[in-house]
Formats: structure tokens, sequence, C-alpha cells
């Protein structure tokens, strides 16, 4: 299945491209139909930045979110990127479990 279509089949057996106004008015509908709470705050705009911010908190690289976005500069990709409130501190109790981890291996 395609992560964007670029066509679309009519019931006639037609097709026809999707453009940008047909992917905005199908997130509304889904919006409306199953998240009712976002209805008119969320936009393909929006989806973007959350998507963005899931993909580098599952660990994506943010070089690698830069090429996906299409973006020049990855000071425009870290626009993007939002994190929670306790991310640094999470990531320095991460990292110091790793150290801890790799330091009891030398031990033995």
């Amino acid at each position: 299945m395609a992560l964007l279509w670029s066509e679309r089949k009519h019931t006639d057996g037609s097709v026809a491209r999707v453009g940008d106004e047909t992917l905005r008015v199908a997130l509304a509908r889904a919006a409306a139909a199953h998240l009712p709470e976002w209805a008119d705050v969320l936009t393909p705009h929006v989806l973007r930045h959350f998507c963005t911010s899931r993909l580098y908190q599952q660990g994506m690289d943010l070089i690698a979110i830069q090429q996906l976005l299409g973006h020049a500069w990855i000071a425009t990709t870290m626009k993007y990127v939002h994190v929670t409130g306790t991310h640094i501190e999470d990531a320095w109790a991460a990292g110091q479990q790793h150290a801890a981890t790799r330091l009891e291996g030398l031990r033995r």
C-alpha cells in the first residue's frame, strides 16, 4: 500500500491524479469521522509536524528525517521536531544506563 497515492481510480475505471486538495479533503473527512475534537485543527502541515516528531522520538536519525521531508537545511527540520518536556532527562537516563551496562561488561 502506498504512503501517498499519486493517482486514484474512479468507479467507472478511469484514473485521475490525486492533488493537494484531494488529500486535504480526505484528511478533513477522516479527522471529522475518527478524531472529531481535531477536525478543525488537523491539517497536512500539522500531520507533518506530528509524524516528524514521532519518527524522531522512535529513534530515526535527524538527517534521515531531513531527507524524508526534503529540507535543504537541518535547521528547518529541527523546527518540525517537537519533543516532550522530559525528553532531555529521558535521553540522559538512557545514556547513563547504556554506559553502566557497557562498564559492567568490562568488569568480568
